[in-house]
């Protein structure tokens, strides 16, 4: 009898006693929830993308990344790293140092800023830091930088209602044109500036410091592979602009400038890489009656930049 029982309760179908689960499961689950609170819906990101802003900072997405903190080393180059705003988070002074004119500065613009450690340690700790540099008895620690995801450009740009405006840097090594380009960026309302992980500028001191403090409000992102970060923008309806010295227009001939636009600058010397060239949607020239044979990459950013943000007002 017992083995019938187990015969039959392997049976298909519904069963005594099931209290219409199977009619439950029929029922609707309420409300569709709105557009801000569906995963991956682009006002949910855009709504991240507010708040990242409103806490003054920005944030990474996914995948943007962090860099490697930095130390900054020598009299004259702490002093000018906190007097040019460049994060910090701990200010290392030699026990017993010589003080002069720029440590007693030193000393006061990390006071006056809040938020920086002021650590004292002897010459021996100092040079194991630097690895022997001629610290001069400060050394200023300055963080990751916090880079955001490609994605987060185009999203804050839609959440402050606007067309896109973004600068990607292929082959740019210089972190201070680096900075000139954020500047830039800031200065002509753009929404970001797209750089490669690898064999390209990233935010160092040096950077921060050309930027004239324009870093903490314009942010960077970090693409893996800058091809592809420029294929999944021109998905999303985006037109791709690479400067190059042969290109077919000037770039004052150039409409696609008024709507939502990426402008690609290359290298001085090499310019566009091979591959990101064959992805702009359209190559164009800056013309130069001087006869140069081309800009540095904030110069030539900064002159297509007031362009777009002259057709745009």
């Amino acid at each position: 009898m017992a083995a019938n029982n187990r015969r039959m309760s392997g049976k298909k179908g519904a069963q005594v006693g099931s209290g219409g689960q199977r009619r439950r499961g029929l029922e609707g689950k309420g409300p569709t929830p709105p557009a801000e609170m569906r995963k991956g819906h682009a006002k949910q990101r855009a709504a991240q993308a507010k708040a990242r802003r409103a806490q003054g900072r920005p944030q990474q997405r996914r995948g943007g990344g962090r860099s490697a903190s930095e130390l900054v080393v020598g009299r004259n180059p702490v002093v000018e790293a906190l007097r040019g705003g460049v994060p910090a988070s701990t200010l290392y002074v030699q026990q017993f140092i010589d003080n002069d004119e720029r440590v007693r500065e030193a000393l006061q613009l990390a006071a006056e800023r809040g938020g920086i450690n002021l650590m004292e340690a002897p010459r021996p700790e100092l040079d194991r830091m630097t690895n022997g540099l001629n610290h001069q008895g400060l050394v200023l620690q300055v963080p990751p930088y916090e880079y955001a995801h490609p994605e987060d450009l185009v999203a804050g740009a839609h959440d402050e209602g606007e067309d896109p405006l973004i600068v990607a840097l292929d082959g740019v090594t210089d972190p201070r044109n680096l900075g000139a380009v954020v500047r830039s960026v800031s200065a002509f309302g753009g929404h970001g500036v797209v750089v490669p992980e690898r064999r390209a500028a990233g935010m160092t001191a040096g950077a921060w410091k050309t930027s004239a403090g324009t870093a903490a409000r314009t942010p960077v992102a970090r693409a893996t592979n800058l091809t592809r970060a420029l294929e999944a923008y021109k998905k999303a309806g985006i037109t791709v602009v690479g400067l190059a010295a042969d290109g077919d227009a000037e770039i004052g001939e150039l409409d696609a400038l008024e709507g939502p636009v990426v402008i690609v600058v290359g290298s001085e010397g090499k310019g566009l890489s091979r591959l990101v060239g064959e992805t702009c949607d359209f190559r164009v020239r800056i013309p130069m009656p001087g006869g140069a044979e081309s800009l540095n990459a904030g110069v030539a950013a900064g002159i297509v930049l007031y362009e777009a943000a002259r057709r745009r007002a």
